[in-house]
């Protein structure tokens, strides 16, 4: 600590989804149980889609912003991705759901109402079923509409993975599931970009606060799942810790190997069926 001269914190922003599984990530962060001398941070909660968008049209409008994987390649010149903080299904991962049992043939032929053009789950959608008839709706009324008969089918993340059943709808495929059949490899959904522009000894940092406050979470799990369940759309206790052990656990912490290796197939398969126009420079702040 420096003697004579008291310098204000440096503001470090952070951007998430108002989700349970983020919300317990960055509660050792958010209730400043974690702390990093020197620095305060900031959050603002924001849809995924319009963070993605955010990043991409907003020329760094965040220190830290959640993205899907899908947008990282369109803002990779000004972020980086940090080490942690992902969420990766381990052959789970986004659903389309339907009123009607569809095969996976029927459903390629089916219009889907998707949460974001920008989301992972979208991509593998495309993946999965190439010329699909996609319409973009809200993440949370996509449940609410299939059930109206608005669309065929939804394609639903987040918690509606585990509460679609409550509405009387059945999973015709997880694309999870699908992907691992394709891959054998963990389906990477999103992740936690940082700006480049702090530059490394900042970046390590903020990457070292962010690992700490989802250890802090993981080894304070009560505490912290009682903070997220403010965030737990539609979920008791039971659901909301079952869908936080989804997404973050071990591989939150650090994405292994094979994690990261999904990450580059992931963006290869996107931009190789020309779904993605830019090749992807996946680079992780060590």
């Amino acid at each position: 600590m420096h003697s004579g001269t008291l310098s204000q914190p440096r503001e470090i922003t952070i951007a998430h989804s108002p989700d349970s599984d983020d919300a317990f990530m960055f509660y050792g962060l958010a209730t400043n149980k974690v702390r990093v001398p020197g620095l305060r941070f900031t959050h603002t909660l924001c849809d995924i889609e319009t963070l993605n968008r955010k990043a991409i049209e907003g020329n760094g409008l965040y220190d830290v912003t959640a993205i899907s994987f899908h947008a990282y390649p369109y803002i990779q010149d000004r972020y980086a991705l940090l080490a942690s903080g992902g969420s990766v299904g381990e052959g789970y991962g986004p659903m389309i759901v339907a009123k009607h049992p569809y095969s996976r043939s029927e459903i390629k032929q089916k219009r889907v109402a998707v949460p974001g053009a920008l989301t992972t789950a979208y991509l593998v959608l495309r993946l999965f079923a190439p010329g699909i008839e996609t319409e973009v709706v809200p993440f949370d009324q996509i449940i609410p509409q299939v059930v109206e008969g608005r669309h065929d089918a939804g394609l639903i993340i987040h918690e509606g993975q585990l509460s679609y059943s409550k509405s009387g709808l059945q999973r015709v495929v997880d694309l999870g599931r699908w992907w691992y059949e394709e891959t054998h490899l963990p389906l990477p959904l999103g992740g936690n970009a940082i700006r480049r522009s702090l530059g490394p000894e900042l970046m390590s940092s903020v990457s070292t606060a962010l690992r700490e406050s989802i250890q802090y979470a993981l080894d304070h799990r009560e505490e912290a799942l009682a903070y997220s369940m403010q965030f737990a759309r539609d979920l008791d206790v039971q659901l909301a810790d079952k869908f936080v052990g989804m997404y973050v656990n071990e591989r939150t912490l650090d994405y292994g190997q094979d994690g990261r290796e999904a990450v580059r197939r992931l963006l290869e398969m996107g931009h190789r069926a020309g779904i993605i126009p830019h090749e992807a420079k996946v680079e992780f702040v060590a």
